[in-house]
């Protein structure tokens, strides 16, 4: 176990995306709008690698499929919510790679020009589970690549679907990635959970050197 995360990360999200649809986790977005021109703005090429780590039931990719992106890859520690993901975009699943991994214990098998994360990171609260993050990233991402990292901003939540968060400023972020990373700018975002709820979040864009 890396200290930092939970005993059992995979039966709790398991349990999170078995028990809940789409609309009703507090990270739901109709349309991830902030994430789609972060990552158009990375990568104009439809031809350009581009994986998303923590998926969930992965509204982003479904939205990339339909823009055009042609090598995707959706990751994330719950098998539950990868085959809800996969369930949900039928025919077009088969464009898509899927990993089922905990990403403070995976080794990446090749490299992408695009990280997207909205949200695991976060969840993130020991130095071992943070730097075994790191080295993921630093093994995934290709050099000149972008990482595109959102976490709860300095004021947003303190916990989230019943567990600790750590929050972060682009500039705090910055540090704790690392001399490996270029922080190219940060950028807030509203989040109104299904509920009701505000949530800030905070958008992050690096270049890995």
């Amino acid at each position: 176990m890396v200290p930092g995360v939970m005993n059992d990360p995979r039966t709790h999200w398991d349990k999170v995306y078995g028990s809940r649809s789409e609309t009703e986790v507090s990270w739901y977005q109709r349309r991830p709008e902030q994430s789609l021109t972060l990552i158009r703005n990375a990568a104009p090429d439809l031809s350009t690698p581009v994986i998303d780590v923590g998926s969930g039931t992965t509204g982003l990719i479904a939205e990339l499929a339909a823009i055009g992106y042609r090598d995707l890859t959706a990751l994330d520690v719950s098998a539950a919510a990868i085959d809800k993901a996969r369930r949900r975009l039928a025919e077009a699943a088969d464009r898509v790679a899927w990993i089922v991994a905990d990403i403070t214990a995976w080794s990446p098998h090749r490299q992408w020009d695009v990280w997207h994360d909205r949200g695991v990171f976060h969840f993130l609260t020991g130095t071992a589970a943070q730097d075994a993050y790191i080295r993921a990233l630093g093994a995934a991402l290709a050099g000149g690549g972008t990482a595109i990292v959102a976490t709860f901003a300095l004021d947003g939540p303190e916990t989230c679907s019943g567990l600790p968060v750590q929050r972060y400023s682009g500039a705090t972020l910055a540090a704790r990635l690392g001399a490996g990373f270029r922080l190219v700018f940060g950028t807030p975002e509203r989040h109104v959970t299904p509920r009701g709820a505000v949530q800030n979040f905070m958008y992050a864009v690096f270049r890995r050197l």
